[in-house]
């Protein structure tokens, strides 16, 4: 049995990616559709949340980004799939969304968490303050460690690419009240910044979305379920990174350390 399961629907991409991306550290993923979690499949393609260890939810526009970007996604979870959820985050396993899969952690309720999974959500990834889809390298700094990111070093700098119109994380008129939560928990995992690792400071494009306090990626009080923007399934391989030519020493590019830091979790917690 595969340890990762990467679910997807219609609409989502960047599921292959990421399965390749786990190959190459060693952890066997599996792509299942939500239909094999609730049932809508022959008996032989069925599959059970409780089996995995990790839930990846990959990038795209699960269900056409209708209504809001991942609510349909999340909406079909809750609906059919929350009992299972609750258990598996309970239980202590790995959950990471990247890009729609962190809008869908958003809308489900399980980021940010402060008092467990929310019934509605606490936080919206809107609308990029300047209107357009953003498409382009990042640059990250990585401020807190969480149990998917453990194995990497605190104020690493990476470069991994947005792919994303709606990645503005904002908490409405709560914004400063849950601001402070964040930093006070040690909740913010990943945030824009200067190539040199200085702060981002909202500024366009090193914040590519005007989310606050230039926070990209955010995880859970217990720190195993985490949300991020960027796409570090779509660096793998150095010759995937923007500046790939002017680096010529090794195969891999920054996206790798990601995966193989779930990796060396899993192998350390069996």
């Amino acid at each position: 049995m595969a340890e990762v399961c990467i679910l997807r629907m219609e609409g989502t991409n960047c599921e292959d990616e990421m399965k390749i991306a786990f190959d190459a550290v060693g952890l066997e993923a599996e792509l299942v559709h939500l239909k094999q979690f609730v049932g809508d499949v022959p008996k032989e393609k069925r599959r059970f949340l409780r089996d995995y260890k990790v839930l990846m939810l990959p990038g795209g526009w699960s269900a056409g980004d209708y209504i809001r970007a991942g609510a349909i996604f999340a909406a079909r979870m809750k609906s059919r799939l929350k009992d299972q959820i609750v258990d598996f985050v309970e239980s202590d396993n790995l959950v990471g969304g990247i890009c729609n899969g962190f809008q869908i952690l958003i809308e489900m309720g399980l980021l940010p968490g402060f008092n467990g999974i929310s019934e509605y959500p606490e936080a919206a990834l809107t609308n990029n303050l300047n209107s357009r889809f953003q498409c382009r390298p990042v640059f990250l700094k990585h401020v807190n460690k969480c149990r998917l990111t453990q194995e990497i070093d605190e104020n690493k700098v990476v470069q991994i690419p947005v792919a994303h119109a709606e990645g503005r994380l904002t908490f409405g008129d709560k914004d400063e009240e849950f601001l402070n939560k964040l930093i006070e928990n040690k909740q913010i995992v990943f945030r824009y910044c200067k190539v040199d690792g200085t702060d981002a400071n909202m500024e366009f494009p090193w914040n590519p979305n005007g989310s606050l306090y230039d926070i990209a990626g955010i995880c859970n009080p217990k720190g195993n379920v985490l949300g991020m923007m960027p796409h570090p399934e779509r660096v793998v391989y150095k010759i995937q990174n923007s500046e790939w030519t002017r680096s010529k020493n090794g195969k891999f590019g920054d996206g790798l350390m990601f995966f193989d830091s779930i990796a060396r979790y899993i192998s350390k917690k069996l």
